[in-house]
């Protein structure tokens, strides 16, 4: 476990007030993270949820099958009590706590790659709005409860149907950092009584922190062993990459902005540290590593200098107007047409749903590995990445 001070001191205090309700070992487990401040009424936590890589959130385990959510962002956590169906809350917890009652009934959740984790887990009867219209999805199953009605179009993160909202009365809002922008909106949905938990996926350094989410979803849902079997699906994804020989061949990712720039990852991205985890190396080593923002806007000349001699390209097709062949992308701008990577026939783009499915990482990972050693006569699409030809 990443915390070994919070281990020897849930030992300590274990010691010292004696034995609580025990738990058998199960998977998933992990030492309980004391130094959050537990729930104030005196209460110690059985076990906690056992984390990989993700460190942007943490979930204790009390009798009772309670679980504290710990979201770690800004000054101090912002911190969830769930409550399984039928069961009560404790006297005397912080008054800072927000309690969560199972089942959640129509959840608006305007993070948008949370809803594939929503999705992941077949728990839609959880959730019910979402801050896309149903054009605006690409991720299938998502797509097709909207066309069918299970999923409704709630208003957008900054704006949200205030009128249909407090008619649902949802048992939560999920919202991504981005609401840190509309400050005004998350006051309005907690004064009419909608929690909000602003997810902070975006922080985590390491791609499968932000799958390893779904452990999360997996706690609030009730689904936490399902929650278990995706995130193991893909880091075996990983695992089965380790050890192979770095390709050393570079990965330029970025796309042409409206205004004409390009637009690239920091080099301290995840997208960046996913080529590397692939065997590649970003072509980017300087553009910076701050939180503040992911991406850089680059000049044409200066993104063509740093740029052109890139073994390969990765398109991010997310936005409109995505190229969807190779005389598409160079016609993006004269200076592409001189690339390495096109001269070779190593363009690809990412589909449409990548940003909005974050339930695939390991996959894409695997993708990047199968890109960095394609050779001719094999496939030009696999499950995130398509070869421009």
């Amino acid at each position: 476990m990443r915390r070994g001070l919070s281990a020897i001191l849930a030992v300590l205090v274990l010691l010292l007030v004696g034995p609580v309700a025990a738990c058998g070992a199960v998977s998933g487990e992990s030492t309980p993270s004391v130094a959050s401040g537990g729930l104030g009424n005196g209460w110690q936590p059985e076990r906690a949820l056992s984390l990989d890589y993700a460190t942007q959130f943490d979930v204790d385990f009390y009798q009772g099958g309670l679980a504290l959510v710990m979201i770690h962002g800004g000054d101090t956590d912002s911190r969830y009590l769930v409550v399984p169906e039928g069961g009560a809350v404790p006297d005397g917890i912080d008054s800072d706590i927000v309690v969560l009652r199972q089942p959640l009934v129509n959840t608006y959740v305007a993070a948008t790659s949370v809803v594939s984790l929503f999705s992941a887990l077949d728990a839609f009867d959880d959730m019910k709005y979402t801050s896309l219209a149903p054009d605006a999805w690409y991720v299938p199953s998502v797509k097709a409860a909207m066309e069918q009605g299970h999923l409704v179009f709630g208003g957008k993160y900054s704006s949200p149907d205030y009128e249909l909202l407090l008619q649902a009365k949802p048992s939560l809002a999920i919202e991504n950092t981005m609401i840190n922008h509309s400050p005004a909106v998350k006051e309005k949905l907690e004064s009419v009584g909608i929690p909000v938990l602003v997810e902070q996926s975006s922080y985590e350094n390491h791609p499968l922190g932000r799958t390893e989410w779904i452990k999360l979803i997996g706690v609030l849902v009730g689904k936490q062993g399902q929650a278990e079997k995706v995130f193991a699906d893909q880091a075996a994804q990983l695992d089965a990459l380790a050890g192979r020989a770095d390709t050393g061949k570079t990965v330029a990712f970025f796309y042409i902005s409206s205004a004409g720039y390009a637009v690239a990852r920091k080099s301290g991205d995840y997208i960046p540290a996913m080529i590397q985890l692939a065997g590649g190396r970003y072509i980017f080593s300087d553009l910076g590593d701050d939180s503040a923002t992911s991406t850089v806007n680059l000049e044409m000349e200066q993104f063509y200098a740093q740029a052109k001699d890139a073994d390969y390209v990765i398109y991010n097709a997310a936005i409109d107007g995505a190229p969807t062949s190779l005389a598409e992308f160079t016609a993006l701008s004269p200076l592409l047409a001189d690339f390495k990577a096109v001269q070779d026939g190593q363009v690809w783009t990412t589909g449409k749903d990548f940003y909005q499915d974050m339930t695939g990482l390991g996959t894409m990972v695997t993708d990047i590995h199968e890109m960095l050693t394609w050779t001719d006569g094999r496939p030009n699409q696999f499950d995130f990445l398509t070869r421009l030809i």
